[in-house]
Protein backbone atom coordinates (compact mmCIF):
# COMPACT_ATOMS: atom_id res chain seq x y z
CA UNK A 1 0.00 0.00 0.00
CA UNK A 2 1.10 3.71 -0.39
CA UNK A 3 0.14 6.65 0.53
CA UNK A 4 -0.30 9.78 -1.50
CA UNK A 5 0.35 13.16 -0.18
CA UNK A 6 -0.47 15.73 -2.96
CA UNK A 7 -0.18 19.61 -2.46
CA UNK A 8 -2.71 21.44 -4.21
CA UNK A 9 -4.14 24.58 -5.75
CA UNK A 10 -7.36 24.83 -3.70
CA UNK A 11 -9.16 25.79 -6.66
CA UNK A 12 -8.19 22.33 -7.85
CA UNK A 13 -9.60 20.60 -5.43
CA UNK A 14 -13.50 19.58 -6.53
CA UNK A 15 -11.88 18.63 -9.80
CA UNK A 16 -9.25 16.32 -8.23
CA UNK A 17 -11.68 14.91 -5.48
CA UNK A 18 -14.54 14.34 -8.39
CA UNK A 19 -12.08 12.65 -10.68
CA UNK A 20 -10.25 10.37 -7.87
CA UNK A 21 -13.97 9.22 -6.89
CA UNK A 22 -15.32 8.49 -10.21
CA UNK A 23 -11.61 5.80 -10.75
CA UNK A 24 -13.02 4.45 -7.72
CA UNK A 25 -10.80 6.04 -5.37
CA UNK A 26 -12.86 6.00 -1.90
CA UNK A 27 -11.55 7.61 0.51
CA UNK A 28 -9.75 11.02 0.72
CA UNK A 29 -8.46 13.53 3.73
CA UNK A 30 -8.24 17.09 2.98
CA UNK A 31 -6.47 19.75 4.76
CA UNK A 32 -6.17 23.38 4.28
CA UNK A 33 -2.47 24.43 4.41
CA UNK A 34 -0.15 27.33 3.64
CA UNK A 35 3.48 27.55 2.36
CA UNK A 36 6.02 28.10 -0.17
CA UNK A 37 8.25 26.81 -2.82
CA UNK A 38 10.68 27.97 -5.44
CA UNK A 39 7.76 30.96 -5.97
CA UNK A 40 8.64 32.32 -2.39
CA UNK A 41 5.46 33.32 -2.12
CA UNK A 42 3.65 36.37 -4.13
CA UNK A 43 2.50 39.96 -4.03
CA UNK A 44 -0.58 41.56 -3.86
CA UNK A 45 -2.54 44.98 -4.42
CA UNK A 46 -4.89 45.67 -1.80
CA UNK A 47 -6.49 49.69 -1.70
CA UNK A 48 -3.22 50.94 -3.33
CA UNK A 49 -0.85 49.20 -1.03
CA UNK A 50 1.49 46.11 -2.20
CA UNK A 51 1.88 43.68 0.40
CA UNK A 52 4.31 40.50 0.25
CA UNK A 53 2.14 37.17 0.96
CA UNK A 54 5.12 34.95 2.37
CA UNK A 55 2.86 31.73 2.58
CA UNK A 56 0.76 30.65 -0.02
CA UNK A 57 -3.30 29.03 0.70
CA UNK A 58 -2.76 25.33 -0.54
CA UNK A 59 -4.63 22.40 -0.23
CA UNK A 60 -2.89 18.85 0.90
CA UNK A 61 -4.92 15.63 -0.14
CA UNK A 62 -3.95 12.42 1.53
CA UNK A 63 -5.12 8.92 0.18
CA UNK A 64 -3.67 5.52 0.59
CA UNK A 65 -3.92 3.49 -2.22
CA UNK A 66 -2.80 -0.23 -2.93
CA UNK A 67 0.12 -0.64 -5.02
CA UNK A 68 -1.03 -1.54 -8.17
CA UNK A 69 -3.31 1.93 -7.74
CA UNK A 70 -1.15 4.59 -7.43
CA UNK A 71 0.13 5.31 -10.92
CA UNK A 72 -3.45 5.48 -11.94
CA UNK A 73 -4.25 8.15 -8.61
CA UNK A 74 -0.66 9.81 -9.94
CA UNK A 75 -1.87 10.18 -13.35
CA UNK A 76 -5.61 11.68 -12.27
CA UNK A 77 -3.81 13.98 -9.88
CA UNK A 78 -1.48 15.24 -12.02
CA UNK A 79 -3.38 15.88 -15.16
CA UNK A 80 -6.78 17.26 -13.36
CA UNK A 81 -4.42 19.11 -10.95
CA UNK A 82 -1.92 20.95 -13.33
CA UNK A 83 -2.23 24.33 -14.52
CA UNK A 84 1.40 24.76 -16.20
CA UNK A 85 1.89 27.47 -14.42
CA UNK A 86 4.66 27.85 -11.33
CA UNK A 87 2.72 26.83 -7.76
CA UNK A 88 0.95 24.21 -9.07
CA UNK A 89 2.46 21.74 -6.01
CA UNK A 90 4.15 18.75 -5.52
CA UNK A 91 3.49 14.81 -4.76
CA UNK A 92 5.02 13.03 -1.99
CA UNK A 93 4.94 9.14 -1.82
CA UNK A 94 5.04 6.73 1.26
CA UNK A 95 4.69 2.92 1.63
CA UNK A 96 2.21 2.28 4.24
CA UNK A 97 2.88 -0.56 6.60
CA UNK A 98 -0.98 -1.23 7.18
CA UNK A 99 -4.48 0.10 7.68
CA UNK A 100 -7.01 -1.05 10.05
CA UNK A 101 -10.50 0.49 9.98
CA UNK A 102 -11.04 0.71 13.27
CA UNK A 103 -15.06 -0.13 13.49
CA UNK A 104 -14.70 -3.62 12.24
CA UNK A 105 -11.07 -4.28 12.87
CA UNK A 106 -10.41 -5.26 9.50
CA UNK A 107 -6.66 -4.64 7.94
CA UNK A 108 -4.78 -4.22 4.98
CA UNK A 109 -6.44 -3.93 1.61
CA UNK A 110 -9.73 -5.28 3.10
CA UNK A 111 -9.15 -1.87 5.47
CA UNK A 112 -9.33 0.69 2.79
Amino acid sequence: MKKIEAIIRPHKLDEVQEALSEAGFMGLTVSEVRGYGRQKGHKEVYRGTEYNINFVPKVKIELICTDDRLEKALQIIIDVGKTGQVGDGKIFIYDVKDAIRIRTGESGEAAL
